[in-house]
């Protein structure tokens, strides 16, 4: 498939008077697990006093409250953003959609603030009605092969899995580490039933539309409305599945395939990326800066 090579923009500024709504990921445009990315913030901040709104959307499997607390933690200014959803908050509706029912719950126990509030009863994978996932219980140690065992009995019980990040990998510092959509990926090819409740499917940005359009007192138009974020998975797909524009952020999960974190990305694999995604972006930029 023949995909035009598209702008590379080495300033947001150029691009911002385009746009009356920001939909911007988080992990990897905004932070990198660690530490956040002080021009970026900056760039989200420049935007919103030139009129702008920006909403967050992160496949984080916490409620978004609970993000902006974590991300507040690490650097990430208040100011930089009008509000943000998150795929915990979308797990949370599937939640309501089934009340009283047993739950497992596969993933890291700092992760079970996404309960909070809800009317379910917790189980043993034996008892439970469905799962679900929110990544794997070692991060740093474990793959999703680990988790072969596991699924098969779920399979066999014909559960459903409840993915509450759909993110494969997502940067943590300077290296990449596995999350719960590679769990839910292979449960998917070994022909388990997944719910994926973020990126890059569509209740996600319809939430963040409309609380974008309550923070704006009207309606936005989608020529109007640019997402930003560093995974041709979730954030490009997402993007072009909605019918919105679509800044690429090299400098992420993508960065060592394009040449380096720090190096001008390389035109011909980006170019590749592109190709096997069949979708390309508005424009292409290293790491967001006004």
């Amino acid at each position: 498939m023949n995909v035009e090579f598209p702008h590379f923009f080495e300033h947001f500024s150029a691009l911002a008077p385009n746009y009356d709504l920001v939909l911007s990921d988080v992990w990897g445009v905004v932070h990198n697990g660690v530490a956040a990315f002080p021009p970026a913030c900056d760039a989200l901040r420049r935007f919103r006093e030139g009129g702008g709104t920006v909403i967050l959307i992160t496949n984080a499997p916490r409620a978004g409250e609970a993000v902006i607390r974590q991300i507040g933690r690490i650097g990430v200014p208040r100011d930089a953003f009008d509000d943000i959803v998150s795929s915990g908050d979308v797990s949370r509706a599937v939640i309501k959609d089934h009340p009283g029912q047993n739950v497992f719950h596969l993933g890291p126990e700092r992760d079970v603030s996404i309960f909070d509030g809800l009317n379910l009863r917790f189980a043993p994978l034996a008892e439970a009605d469905y799962v679900i996932c929110t990544g794997l219980y070692d991060d740093e140690t474990q793959t999703a092969d680990d988790y072969r065992p596991m699924l098969e009995t779920m399979r066999t019980r014909q559960l459903l899995m409840v993915c509450g990040n759909p993110d494969v990998v997502v940067e943590r510092g300077d290296k990449l580490v596995y999350c719960a959509g590679a769990i839910a990926d292979l449960y998917g090819t070994m022909g388990g039933e997944v719910i994926y409740a973020g990126k890059p499917y569509r209740p996600i940005y319809d939430q963040a539309l409309r609380k974008a359009q309550a923070l704006r007192d009207q309606p936005v138009a989608a020529e109007r409305i640019l997402a930003i974020g560093d995974s041709v998975r979730t954030d490009l797909k997402g993007a072009h599945a909605f019918g919105v524009d679509f800044l690429f952020v090299t400098g992420g999960i993508h960065a060592e395939e394009l040449g380096g974190r720090d190096a001008h990305p390389d035109r011909a694999a980006l170019h590749d990326i592109f190709v096997s995604a069949g979708k390309k972006p508005r424009g292409v930029t290293r790491r967001l800066c006004w």
